[in-house]
């Protein structure tokens, strides 16, 4: 659990930091009580008129070199809709012209040791050009491949694989 990596209130330092519930500590002296609520996360599911998908392939751990959908964690002040274009700009070059949320997903994102709860929101990305496609950031390489021949299985985040999955058993309906 998350929050045993909290041993000190962060507020005023104290050791009397224990758990009031299973998504929070309280201080038992200055009161201050911390939630583990879930980070905010993206994904932008892009696809072209030749019935294929952008996916990248990871940079960085978790899941280096598995594929991925260009994404990432919302920033303080800015909106999911703003994170999601910001995000596919900076991993694949692309300018989103139009953000349509989909659905959501929890997740579990592993990094530097901490497992993180996040809130995955996937969209439906609409980009005017792909001329300017190139893998950046996070992005080790980008990949345009049909839907028919995705494998969910080839994606490295539990939560990317199974809205992917979901995405393919949506359209397919």
């Amino acid at each position: 659990m998350l929050l045993d990596k909290y041993s000190y209130c962060p507020v005023c330092g104290s050791q009397k930091f224990t758990a009031n519930s299973d998504k929070s500590k309280i201080c038992g002296d200055c009161g201050f009580e911390l939630f583990m609520n879930p980070s905010s996360a993206n994904a932008a599911i892009i696809t072209n008129q030749h019935g294929e998908m952008l996916v990248v392939r990871r940079k960085k751990d978790p899941a280096k070199g598995t594929l991925d959908l260009p994404g990432g964690f919302a920033d303080a002040g800015e909106t999911v809709e703003e994170g999601v274009c910001r995000e596919v700009k900076e991993e694949t070059g692309l300018h989103v012209t139009r953000a349509e949320y989909l659905f959501s997903q929890p997740n579990q994102y592993v990094y530097s040791g901490l497992t993180i709860p996040t809130l995955d929101l996937f969209f439906r990305c609409h980009v005017d050009n792909i001329t300017d496609l190139k893998a950046a950031d996070d992005a080790d390489e980008c990949l345009w491949i049909p839907i028919k021949e995705i494998n969910p299985v080839d994606f490295g985040l539990h939560s990317i694989r199974t809205g992917v999955e979901k995405f393919i058993a949506d359209i397919r309906l």
